[in-house]
């Protein structure tokens, strides 16, 4: 592969991230179990998450506002104000979570780095993606930092413009076959799958990948394998 840049997800390819959400959905679903049981609530949630990206985008901010609208459908805005207040102090944790970088991680970017342009490109809060780097301490690795509202086939044609390379120099590592690997194969570039353990509903797919420029590994540090 003639590779110029490696790009890297970060939430669940760089460092933990949707098992606080779904810890935090839990509690979200024990507070309002005397309304409706708990999968049911989880399906009402997702389905205003789901609804509201167009509004606002990835990220704690906007899931704590799909929770506060999801408790006002659900309990048909009979809901007491202290369990609004519990629902964003739900969210104020997990915006306080810390962050816990990948096994792997470190190691792989350090052999990396000497080799190619490294990239983070990541969807979400602008603010929160900053600041989950910044705790990381893994800015110092890369050439550019990327935090899209989407990660689609455009969103990918106008990074690998701002980059100056072609779609064949770019590889995108990641843990979403939908974000991270698909759009980047449609456009002729390259992609490696991380499965990780827990998956947010939204980007779960199931499809099966034939395709010359798509690798699939078990972990982080399979990746210097292909690069």
């Amino acid at each position: 592969m003639a590779i110029k840049i490696v790009a890297f997800d970060a939430d669940d390819t760089l460092w933990d991230n949707e098992a606080y959400f779904q810890e935090t959905e839990q509690k979200f679903c024990q507070l309002l179990e005397d309304y409706l049981p708990i999968h049911t609530l989880s399906r009402e949630l997702l389905q205003t998450e789901v609804t509201n990206l167009s509004l606002y985008g990835y990220g704690i901010k906007g899931f704590m506002l799909s929770m506060i609208e999801t408790a006002l459908r659900v309990t048909d805005k009979t809901i007491p104000p202290e369990a609004i207040e519990k629902i964003l102090q739900f969210g104020k944790e997990l915006l306080a979570k810390p962050v816990t970088i990948i096994d792997g991680v470190e190691q792989v970017l350090s052999e990396l780095k000497n080799r190619y342009r490294l990239v983070m490109a990541t969807k979400g809060d602008l603010l929160d993606q900053h600041r989950k780097l910044h705790k990381s301490g893994l800015g110092h690795y890369f050439h550019h930092i990327e935090i899209m509202t989407e990660k689609g086939e455009e969103d990918y044609k106008k990074l690998i413009k701002r980059l100056d390379i072609k779609a064949e120099e770019f590889v995108m590592i990641g843990n979403s076959l939908k974000s991270d690997v698909l759009p980047v194969l449609h456009i002729g570039g390259h992609g490696i799958h991380i499965p990780y353990h827990t998956t947010w509903a939204h980007e779960k797919i199931e499809v099966n990948i034939d395709h010359p420029n798509f690798r699939q590994v078990s972990s982080i540090r399979e990746v210097t394998q292909y690069l």
